[in-house]
């Protein structure tokens, strides 16, 4: 974000800015900063931080600022909601210097509402400033992408995340293992929101789930509702035996206890996948490899070498596709038993 900085820093801000990536990147955290850092009464010459004091700061720190507007262009996404917006926007700001304009999911804006705001944008008053956040950019035409200063996020890696994740933690007083902390991680899709979220509820039960006053990986597992490693890797033995009745039986037999066939199929994948990693020569201290002790890596090591590279490329995709085709299944667990078959009786 150097561009955004110098920008405030030199006093040279754009009109319209286009936000662009995946759900969770920070795109509104972003844009909520900007306009902060935009109306501050108190930041200093030349640098970019707002006080977060001053009367502004505090009222958009509150969600109570006349002079920022959030948009919702999922749910306003009208001609007409545009063209309201279109005569809010000759009014000079209430108290602030710019009047700013968050426009959320920007891409959901109907055909005649984005013209609508294109007008605007090729037009825009000294005192407004736009920024359009979009998590698909190329449903959004290319004249109001032009009109913009575009900036993509990404998501974040698993590093980053766990960085954050450890910085919130120790703000809040809150003891909780590394391991739990890559389990967050990983259940994150690459969202640092996601992963804020169930960073919370770890903390919010962490009175019954942190026994020792720390929260632990296997305390997680329990409320996040994963399944167990233990469970994934002797089903895997099956696989390793080529032990196709065993298997079955071994999937119903969870089952009865109350397991969900879709969280131990999306655990299977995953377990298999880093056992595929390691297949290939990624050493085990790579972030790609998480949530499993030594011990673990040890045995999974050990299954894998029974395979060859492209039977666990084939039985990744034969599960992959199970998982998908239990959305539509009267019997949730055939999918998942027919690619067992499948896998086990390949040459």
């Amino acid at each position: 974000m150097q561009t955004l900085t110098n920008a405030l820093v030199s006093g040279t801000h754009s009109h319209a800015y286009l936000f662009c990536g995946p759900r969770g990147s920070g795109k509104t955290t972003i844009a909520r900063l900007l306009a902060k850092a935009l109306n501050c009464e108190g930041r200093k010459e030349k640098e970019f931080e707002p006080c977060n004091a001053c009367s502004s700061c505090l009222e958009i720190n509150e969600g109570r600022s006349i002079d920022l507007i959030e948009i919702d262009a999922a749910s306003n996404r009208g001609v007409d909601d545009v063209r309201e917006l279109r005569d809010g926007i000759k009014f000079r700001p209430v108290k602030s210097k710019y009047k700013v304009f968050i426009i959320d999911e920007a891409h959901q804006l109907t055909k005649e509402a984005a013209n609508a705001l294109l007008k605007t944008l090729e037009e825009p008053p000294a005192h407004a400033v736009f920024i359009l956040a979009t998590t698909e950019t190329h449903k959004m035409i290319p004249t109001i992408i032009s009109r913009c200063q575009r900036f993509d996020f990404r998501k974040l890696t698993l590093s980053e995340i766990i960085s954050r994740l450890e910085m919130v933690a120790k703000k809040e007083g809150v003891r909780i293992d590394r391991d739990a902390l890559e389990l967050i991680a990983l259940n994150s899709g690459g969202a640092i929101r996601d992963a804020e979220g169930l960073l919370d509820q770890a903390m919010t039960f962490s009175g019954t789930l942190g026994r020792t006053g720390v929260i632990k990986a296997e305390d997680l597992k329990e409320l996040l509702g994963m399944v167990d490693v233990k469970i994934i890797s002797d089903f895997v033995d099956f696989l390793c035996q080529k032990n196709c009745r065993g298997a079955i039986k071994f999937l119903n037999e969870i089952l009865e206890k109350g397991k969900d066939i879709q969280e131990f199929t999306r655990a299977a994948i995953n377990y298999l996948r880093q056992g595929l990693i390691l297949k290939i020569g990624v050493e085990a201290s790579n972030p790609m490899i998480v949530g499993l002790t030594n011990e673990e890596q040890v045995k999974l090591q050990a299954q894998v070498a029974v395979f060859q590279e492209a039977d666990l490329k084939s039985i990744l995709h034969l599960f992959m596709e199970a998982e998908n085709k239990m959305k539509y299944s009267s019997i949730p667990q055939l999918p998942l038993e027919l690619a067992v078959i499948e896998a086990l009786n390949q040459n």
